[in-house]
């Protein structure tokens, strides 16, 4: 059964609860972020770093850009040890979501993508939340597999756990935003490539996502919709053809790919809504169940806040619905 969203003020009251709502081990830090050894704060990795990787020489940094208490924008960057934060609802339906935020590959955001996601997902729609911190390819870091190799195992890691979280187990996806939509494309394409070594009995399941929605995504890395930043902190400057080919997710879709939720807003400047277009159409070619919406309005980056007096307010009903669709 759904419930009606609230109307928009509530949405940003309730999210100026959240931190009181839950355990007070969960915001112990001045960050706003859980402690880390919390139940809500889970390291991917048994040692913290990725099987091979050292640490940047850069501390891990949390920004906040906001001067409103009630509405945050932290972003991460410099993660050596990625983590997932966990949302869980008092009544879970046993859906989940990894949440992969955007940020260009230069950044992760946590709030416009990940704690504003939690009054509609999470309060209203049942599901739980795990928003994920993943290493950055543009920091110095040789390894641009780091960050679907954090993608990887947090799926896995939800889906070796969900009995512990009430979750079903074959009712995982992933939600992925701008460049994060690019990261969640690549798992959804990319879910068993070898882009790390099997560590533990985490590493057994499976990392493909049981479905996927892909919101305002980069996916071209060819044409002239491609997203410049993004490509060029995860692929270099001036990178080979077949370099493009291969992360120019349209070119990726296989058989066996998620079925995808899409949406965009046509007035996207920073990245164009030919992305979301270039996927739905190899999505078709290969037979993918998909479902796109596109809005007039929104710009980029508009998560639940930037939706004001718009139709694309709509967009988290129209997620859960499709996520509630794919049960059948």
């Amino acid at each position: 059964m759904h419930h009606r969203l609230l109307p928009k003020s509530l949405c940003y009251l309730t999210l100026a609860l959240v931190s009181a709502l839950l355990p007070a081990t969960a915001m112990a830090g001045q960050d706003g972020e859980p402690a880390s050894g919390s139940a809500e704060h889970i390291a991917l990795w048994p040692q913290g770093l990725a099987p091979g990787d050292k640490p940047l020489p850069q501390a891990q940094r949390i920004v906040e850009r906001s001067t409103d208490p009630a509405l945050p924008d932290r972003y991460i960057d410099h993660v050596s040890r990625p983590y997932l934060v966990v949302y869980r609802p008092a009544q879970p339906n046993g859906d989940a979501l990894l949440v992969i935020p955007g940020g260009g590959y230069q950044r992760v955001v946590l709030d416009k993508e990940g704690t504003a996601l939690v009054p509609a997902f999470v309060e209203q729609g049942g599901t739980t939340l795990f928003v994920l911190r993943y290493r950055l390819p543009g920091e110095g870091r040789a390894d641009r597999e780091a960050s679907l190799a954090d993608a990887q195992r947090a799926l896995r890691l939800i889906r070796h756990r969900a009995s512990e979280w009430g979750i079903n187990a074959h009712r995982i996806g992933a939600m992925g935003f701008s460049a994060g939509g690019h990261l969640a494309a690549r798992l959804g394409t990319g879910f068993d490539q070898a882009v790390y070594p099997a560590i533990d009995a985490i590493d057994t399941e499976s990392a493909r996502p049981d479905f996927q929605l892909l919101i305002y995504p980069v996916i071209d890395m060819i044409g002239s919709d491609t997203h410049a930043g993004s490509r060029e902190r995860l692929l270099g400057v001036d990178p080979p053809p077949e370099l493009l080919q291969r992360y120019a997710m349209q070119t990726q879709v296989r058989p066996d790919t998620p079925p995808t939720f899409l949406l965009h807003a046509a007035d996207d400047e920073a990245v164009p809504v030919g992305n979301s277009l270039l996927f739905y159409q190899s999505l078709q070619k290969a037979g993918i169940s998909s479902e796109m919406h596109l809005f007039p309005h929104g710009g980029h980056g508009f998560g639940t806040r930037g939706t004001t007096g718009l139709t694309t307010a709509a967009w988290p009903r129209l997620a859960l619905d499709w996520i509630a669709s794919q049960r059948r």
